[in-house]
């Protein structure tokens, strides 16, 4: 969706690591990996970036990743003073949303026969949740792992999921599994549910 806004997926994705993390700076070759774009491309971009004023260089020393990088590389952080920056902000959460929306529809069309499905972890920002998605139910794990690959792309980072058949789910309500009422009882979406948890 970004990318026809702004002319250019990997300018949308560098957008998306700063603006996800505006405390955070980033060297030029850990940007490339993160982006999994070629460092040419990030270069450019980031030169985009920089003239637009939405970031800016900084020094080494003043980042929390200098351990990461070394004194030679370049740093690069969202600049907060970016007149924008609020604004840029509410729409990459906006498009991220959207893109959560049709993420969830399209694992209840091609993941299997779902029973359940619960977004946590990364979805919710509850970092003590023991996975970011579950689902319980007959699921094909193949179009399911694709998914999965597909979406970590644009999130730019890895999803944790769980895959529990309805035996093993019901199994583990049964003794109360601490993992389960983890997820279930913790800061969750409830994408779909044949079960009634409420």
């Amino acid at each position: 969706m970004l990318e026809h806004l702004f002319g250019s997926t990997t300018r949308v994705k560098l957008l998306r690591a700063f603006y996800t993390n505006p405390e955070r700076a980033y060297f030029v070759r850990e940007l490339s990996r993160a982006v999994d774009t070629q460092l040419n491309a990030v270069r450019r971009e980031l030169l985009n970036l920089v003239n637009l004023g939405m970031i800016k260089p900084v020094e080494f020393g003043e980042s929390k990743e200098e351990e990461i990088g070394t004194e030679r590389s370049k740093y690069y952080k969202v600049d907060t003073e970016f007149f924008l920056f609020e604004e840029m902000t509410a729409l990459l959460n906006k498009t991220q949303l959207a893109e959560e929306k049709n993420f969830v529809e399209m694992l209840k069309k091609r993941a299997g026969k779902l029973k359940l499905l619960v977004m946590s972890g990364i979805f919710t920002g509850d970092t003590e949740s023991g996975t970011d998605i579950l689902l319980v139910g007959d699921v094909k794990v193949v179009p399911l792992a694709k998914a999965i690959r597909d979406f970590e792309k644009f999130m730019n980072r890895p999803i944790r999921y769980t895959v529990l058949d309805e035996k093993e789910f019901s199994e583990r309500r049964e003794i109360g599994d601490r993992f389960l009422y983890g997820v279930l009882e913790g800061k969750r979406v409830i994408a779909l549910d044949e079960y009634n948890l409420g």
